[in-house]
């Protein structure tokens, strides 16, 4: 290893000495300068002239590396913080999608009569901030263009709601607030308005009977009798908005389990509302949370106050729909029905009570092939939840119960005792329901009492034949 043959490179640096830059080798030329510089003074300016050299080495040395540090620092920091912000996107994918997988996995509990006795609403209020997901984006149901036959149809009861998608129905729905010219008068902006039916659309449950083709179902009842009753002539535009908004918003987020087990089990819901028509305070809740969401507020551009009197009076009429004070509504409207005033507040909401409680229980108004099914439906919902009510040892309604009920033991008592003698009260201020509504309902009590009588036959034959084998 002799020096000679050293294949060792010495680096070059530039020194700031006496003002002027000068390149030197780490080794010779470091050490020449060094001794050049010292050779200039006396033998007391040598030791500060040489510490002054290397203090200038060691602070250019020192500079660079330190540059080279904070480049490599700086490096590493921009990685790392990449790297986190990509792991908290994924993160939040994540979550989202989380959300929606116990979001599905809370309604299949629900829908399979799951043991959970809470409410199973998809709101929990106690939270802090918005609960729905808000829609900033330009509604794209596919846009279904209603043909003239369409819109004559949509005015009648005989309306076959079966064959609808729920894009056409969404676009049934946006064509009578136009219709009826509540966008204009309201000032509704008509994206606004797409987005709100289908935040409406979006927290209907996928329940047997209570579901958005029901929502649709009652709202298109309302739109009929609107046209048949001449409601357009006699009431004001904002009695209107309220009847149709009531109809829509009616069963928002229903669990597909009756108030009766709501407060039997005591659920959630029975619980924030005392056990107070819980179901209906929860309808009235949900449909002003969407409404409360600015992308959504198809009332924004009204009067404080008068928003005010519409929200109160769509709050009166979902509460109305609980079935608990059917006897009461409706003794209240016989009262007035003689003596009826369009002019006289107090008739006009009494009125509308009746008119939505005859819209949501319309089914058997509407032709047996459209309205049979619907009871199949209800069924299958009255099974599902007298079912979690024996599993968890609570009360059974017999008509609720599959091993008592029947479909003619299931209607006969409900058209005879509650739908006809409400039709026919309303019949007396509008006579032209009687042919297309009265009518109807008086023909399906004879269809299920014939039902009846064979089903008792048939209970009666078989003990017979059995004793014969």
């Amino acid at each position: 290893m002799g020096t000679s043959s050293s294949s060792y490179a010495p680096k070059t640096v530039y020194l700031d000495v006496d003002g002027k830059m000068q390149k030197v080798s780490e080794t010779s030329d470091l050490y020449i300068m060094t001794r050049c510089s010292c050779s200039k003074g006396g033998e007391a300016d040598k030791e500060d002239m040489f510490q002054n050299v290397l203090s200038q080495v060691a602070e250019q040395f020192s500079r660079a590396f330190r540059i080279n540090e904070l480049k490599t620092e700086v490096t590493n920091r921009l990685a790392m913080l990449e790297k986190r912000v990509e792991l908290e996107g994924l993160k939040m994918v994540e979550i989202e999608k989380c959300k929606n997988d116990l979001r599905k996995l809370r309604d299949e509990m629900t829908s399979k009569g799951g043991g959970r006795v809470t409410c199973g609403c998809k709101y929990s209020f106690t939270e802090d901030g918005k609960k729905l997901s808000p829609r900033r984006d330009v509604p794209n149901y596919p846009k279904y263009t209603l043909s003239q036959e369409t819109i004559e149809a949509l005015k009648k009861p005989t309306f076959d709601v079966w064959h609808w998608e729920h894009n056409e129905m969404l676009s049934c729905l946006e064509y009578m607030y136009h219709d009826l010219g509540l966008v204009k008068e309201f000032n509704m902006n008509p994206i606004t308005l797409k987005r709100w039916l289908l935040g409406i659309q979006e927290n209907y449950r996928n329940n047997p009977f209570h579901n958005f083709r029901h929502c649709f179902c009652v709202s298109q009842m309302m739109y009929g009798m609107i046209h048949l009753c001449n409601l357009q002539e006699r009431l004001t535009m904002t009695d209107m908005c309220i009847l149709m908004t009531a109809a829509v918003c009616h069963d928002l987020d229903h669990p597909g389990y009756n108030n009766t087990y709501q407060i039997n089990a005591h659920t959630e819901l029975a619980v924030r509302y005392n056990d107070i028509s819980p179901l209906e305070n929860h309808h009235c809740a949900v449909a002003f949370q969407i409404i409360s969401m600015p992308e959504c507020n198809i009332f924004a551009n009204i009067e404080t106050e008068a928003f005010k009197h519409l929200r109160q009076a769509i709050i009166t009429l979902i509460l109305a729909t609980d079935m608990a004070r059917h006897g009461e509504i409706l003794d209240s409207f016989k009262q007035n029905v003689d003596n009826f005033d369009f002019t006289n507040h107090k008739h006009v909401t009494c009125l509308k009570l009746v008119l939505i409680k005859c819209c949501d229980i319309s089914n058997e108004v509407r032709p047996t092939e459209v309205a049979e099914p619907w009871l199949d439906c209800l069924l299958e919902e009255y099974f599902m939840q007298s079912d979690r009510e024996k599993s968890e040892g609570l009360p059974v309604a017999p008509f609720m119960d599959r091993d008592k009920v029947t479909k003619p033991t299931a209607q006969i008592g409900f058209i005879k005792f509650v739908l006809i003698p409400m039709f026919e009260t309303v019949m007396k201020l509008f006579p032209q329901i009687e042919e297309i509504m009265v009518q109807p309902l008086r023909d399906s009590r004879d269809h299920y009492e014939e039902l009846k009588q064979i089903d008792d036959a048939m209970t009666e034959v078989k003990p017979f034949s059995s004793h014969l084998r």
